[in-house]
């Protein structure tokens, strides 16, 4: 019975629930970074908490592209493929990264 095809998927809400998943951390990442620019601009200025601020800016735009393709693929077909390693592996460096950037900002 190795050849047999069942029938056909239902996914139900779980791509539903990844895209959400997807919506609230970018949504994480964007308080993330607007606090990083609102730290820096109410503060002195400070060459490394612009830096940070440029870091925090340049890694939630990363991350809200790959999200964005994510998000794509999920509503594009009833089964979307699995992430790929590498998009997979950059948003979390971004999340993580951004974090950093954004603790950062806070302490220059």
């Amino acid at each position: 019975m190795s050849g047999e095809v069942g029938p056909p998927r239902d996914p139900g809400l779980q791509p539903e629930r990844t895209r959400l998943a997807w919506r609230r951390t970018t949504l994480a990442g964007t308080v993330a970074a607007v606090l990083a620019v609102r730290t820096t601009l109410r503060g002195g200025f400070s060459v490394a908490a612009a830096l940070a601020c440029a870091a925090c800016c340049l890694l939630w735009l990363g991350f809200v592209l790959i999200a964005q393709r994510r998000i794509r693929a999920l509503a594009a077909q009833n089964r979307p493929p699995a992430l790929p390693a590498r998009q997979a592996a950059a948003a979390t460096l971004c999340t993580v990264a951004l974090a950093v950037c954004a603790a950062a900002a806070l302490i220059f």
